[in-house]
């Protein structure tokens, strides 16, 4: 499992460094796509701090400007290869509360795995929004990872 999961936060490593660098190259990055890719980076922090049974230090749609996002990205993924490397039982439970107090109890396994998934949808609705306002979305298939 260990090996499964440092793959696939390799590769969603790499999809969000490719975002990062196609928006630092524009003039002006869209602002839908500003506001779904700190989503995504809050996101990962928040299971990340689940996990660890911590206080996230973000809320789930707190905006960060573009400058911040490879230091923010960084930090989620060094925490992220923490706990991978840390888990000896991918199966364990975890109490944890939603953004709006209700309880509940997943599987590290499953938390791992929301993290990636959620980042997809998101990193595809950004290149979506890159497309509708004329610019030329960035390649993140997996194929092209592994290629």
């Amino acid at each position: 499992m260990e090996e499964f999961f440092n793959e696939l936060f390799d590769y969603n490593f790499f999809c969000n460094k490719q975002l990062i660098e196609a928006c630092s190259d524009l003039k002006e990055v869209p602002k839908e796509s500003m506001r779904l890719f700190s989503h995504i980076l809050n996101a990962h922090q928040i299971w990340n701090a689940r996990i660890n049974g911590l206080e996230s230090e973000f809320g789930a749609w707190d905006e960060h400007p573009l400058k911040s996002w490879e230091e923010i990205h960084y930090e989620n993924q060094r925490n992220t290869f923490e706990i991978i490397t840390n888990t000896d039982d991918y199966e364990t439970r975890i109490d944890y509360q939603n953004i709006e107090g209700r309880l509940f109890t997943n599987t590290i396994q499953d938390m791992l795995f929301h993290i990636i998934n959620h980042s997809t949808h998101h990193r595809a609705q950004i290149l979506a929004d890159f497309r509708a306002n004329g610019l030329e979305p960035v390649s993140l298939d997996y194929v092209f990872y592994k290629r």
